[in-house]
């Protein structure tokens, strides 16, 4: 599917569907895969042409991926990936997928164009809110820039962070 507009977007928040964990390949920045591979092996990675993944289950599903309580968890939330971050927002500096003038987002001086993935079932369409232009759109486009690692909006909201680090540790948990 085609990336819209983010101006197209009243709200969204990840719930945790695991729909981007299963369905898409997750491509991995240099950086990112070897704090991945110091900590758990090479074994959970693969490599294309010129690119490096985070590995797959037999299912498809991404290999950190767990389900628990009826959420799908991430067993990478204290390395977790940009690209898994971002998702499903891609924010570039010049138009990719058309409708310019409904993509910019300008944050602190700078001219951004940020679109969503329209597969994503957690998007509410509409007239954006306040919410989503404040907080969530300018966390993502701080994440996009490496000015932030934390995620508060651009993440599922209920994170049993414990459990998912027994489950992927290598070292036991104090």
């Amino acid at each position: 599917m085609v990336p819209l507009p983010w101006s197209y977007v009243r709200s969204w928040r990840c719930t945790g569907c695991g729909i981007c964990c299963v369905h898409y390949q997750v491509v991995l920045k240099f950086d990112e895969w070897l704090r991945i591979v110091h900590k758990f092996g090479v074994a959970v990675t693969g490599s294309g042409l010129n690119k490096l993944y985070l590995g797959k289950k037999p299912d498809g599903s991404c290999i950190f991926l767990t389900k628990a309580a009826g959420m799908h968890l991430c067993g990478l939330q204290d390395m977790k990936p940009t690209a898994c971050k971002l998702w499903p927002f891609k924010i570039m500096r010049k138009p990719r997928y058309g409708r310019s003038r409904e993509a910019i987002f300008n944050y602190r001086g700078e001219r951004f164009y940020v679109y969503i993935d329209p597969s994503c079932p957690e998007i509410i369409w509409g007239r954006p809110t306040r919410l989503i232009t404040e907080k969530v759109i300018p966390e993502f486009i701080e994440i996009a820039l490496g000015t932030r690692e934390k995620q508060v909006y651009s993440t599922g909201a209920l994170i049993p962070n414990l459990q998912i680090k027994r489950r992927f540790s290598r070292r036991p948990l104090i």
